[in-house]
């Protein structure tokens, strides 16, 4: 295969046919750099429905796919995402894991470690890093002092496998991680289990070395649907509605003048919202067949990953300091 030949294909295998697994095949076999080879699920009718849908092959043998290709993308179970990524890895295999790459930091270390001594592209699926509202965020943003992120809907099965921070919070971790650019110095948190086995709502205040703060807010036993950030920063404030597709800029750049406020303008700006699956795949093609520079690589995916397990032990210590309080009986009892 030739580097930076844009003609040529990546041939990929997909691991996990579940409801995000097909999206990811849909997506791979229409995309123009991909060829997907076959795709491989222990429910092997769950897995020939969807090579049915997505035109290609239903393996029985997960070690038969991986001689058959050249890239995996992991859309299986959380749990097996480290197992999978690092049998790949092990096969020589480029490999697009979904979130989070792995339960704990030293089994995310370990697949860095197989990634770069195999020397083959390992992209973590943080989707957001890929959309049109992260772009219109950071063309703004370069600054931020403080930023508050909430990202709260209704109760779903799917996905309770694990917390609400690693279902849905990581996702604003992440975002907020490649915003700032500075490690975390504390957090605080606090959540509770509801109606699952994990956290179902969780509230974390990341402190940053920098001086920037972070409050995140998710819930996924909310009555309604909201994903909303604000951030103040020393280019002026900026509050995004993800739902609306919309934002508001307050700041001395662009905008209508705000009279009285000493030169302050206001922008109001919204954002036809790209196809980030597909940028995700195009920029996974690009990385394994022309060694274009990996977006969010496995040290981004350990960093929120990092964070997203600083939060669990953040409620524990709080859910420990309620309970010596006598504020909450002992859960475990």
């Amino acid at each position: 295969m030739v580097q930076g030949d844009s003609s040529s294909t990546l041939r990929v295998g997909l691991v996990g046919c579940g409801h995000f697994g097909r999206f990811h095949a849909l997506k791979s076999a229409a995309a123009p750099r991909e060829t997907l080879v076959g795709l491989f699920d222990p429910d092997q009718t769950k897995a020939e429905a969807l090579a049915k849908e997505a035109g290609t092959k239903a393996f029985s043998d997960l070690d038969e796919l991986l001689s058959q290709v050249e890239a995996v993308i992991i859309a299986a179970p959380a749990e097996l995402h480290f197992t999978l990524a690092v049998q790949a890895l092990r096969a020589g295999k480029h490999v697009l894991v979904e979130k989070p790459m792995a339960a704990t930091l030293e089994e995310a270390d370990e697949l860095v470690t197989l990634a770069r001594n195999a020397g083959k592209v390992l992209q973590v699926g943080h989707l957001l890093r890929y959309s049109a509202e992260y772009e219109a965020i950071t063309a703004r943003i370069k600054r931020p002092l403080y930023i508050e992120a909430t990202r709260i809907a209704p109760f779903k099965p799917r996905g309770t496998d694990v917390s609400v921070i690693l279902d849905l919070m990581i996702h604003d971790l992440d975002l907020i991680l490649a915003i700032v650019d500075s490690p975390i110095a504390q957090v605080d948190a606090i959540g509770a289990a509801v109606s699952s086995e994990h956290e179902d709502i969780a509230n974390a205040r990341v402190r940053f070395e920098n001086g920037c703060v972070a409050t995140i807010t998710a819930s996924r036993i909310s009555l309604k649907t909201e994903r909303k950030m604000r951030l103040f920063s020393a280019e002026g404030y900026l509050s995004a509605d993800f739902g609306k597709r919309e934002l508001v800029m307050i700041g001395r750049e662009k905008g209508m003048p705000l009279p009285g406020t000493g030169g302050f303008r206001r922008e109001a700006a919204s954002w036809k919202e790209h196809d980030s699956l597909e940028a995700e795949h195009r920029a996974f093609a690009a990385s394994c067949l022309d060694g274009a520079p990996v977006k969010v690589d496995a040290q981004a995916g350990r960093r929120a990953l990092e964070a997203a397990l600083a939060v669990g032990d953040g409620i524990a210590e709080s859910r420990q300091r309620m309970e010596l309080s006598g504020l909450i009986g002992d859960l475990s009892s």
